[in-house]
């Protein structure tokens, strides 16, 4: 059985602090958020957005970190990484939400599907939730998120911007 898709911390910080948040459900109606990330999360306090948005929207569903099987141990990832990639191995066919490059690479050795915040950003456009994608990639990147100027003009090729 497939799951809903494991989120980490760095999109939902990004998505938030960029006030997008709701364009994960362009992926799913509701995202697993391990305890180790939600832990990380609500480590910056509670005056921080994205503890608050975590704490309020009910589509992001808090579950237990499920153990680190050795295989994505041996890639020494922080422990959200390693939750969110543990859940979706123990959940055959769930996809992850991950920015991390490591963790990324982590995903694609063991084949898990996953998809990073500019996939979300790629994937609203198409389905036609936002009207541009540019704007909202300027609005991460004030965020905090790093993206470079050919990665954006690459991303910004494939919606047609």
């Amino acid at each position: 059985m497939v799951e809903f898709p494991a989120i980490n911390a760095s999109p939902l910080i990004f998505l938030t602090k960029g006030n997008c948040l709701s364009l994960l459900q362009a992926v799913s109606a509701k995202f697993i958020v391990p305890e180790a990330v939600a832990t990380e999360i609500q480590a910056y306090g509670d005056s921080d957005l994205t503890a608050q948005a975590l704490a309020t929207t009910e589509w992001l569903i808090i579950k237990k970190t499920p153990s680190i099987p050795s295989i994505i141990q041996s890639w020494d990832l922080g422990p959200g990484e390693s939750a969110v990639l543990s859940w979706a191995y123990f959940s055959s066919g769930t996809e992850v939400i991950i920015d991390d490059l490591m963790g990324r690479r982590c995903a694609e050795a063991l084949k898990i599907p996953m998809r990073g915040t500019l996939g979300i950003v790629l994937l609203a456009k198409q389905q036609g939730r936002i009207s541009k994608a540019r704007p909202v990639l300027q609005t991460l990147k004030q965020s905090g998120m790093y993206l470079s100027e050919n990665v954006v003009r690459e991303a910004l090729k494939i919606v047609d911007e």
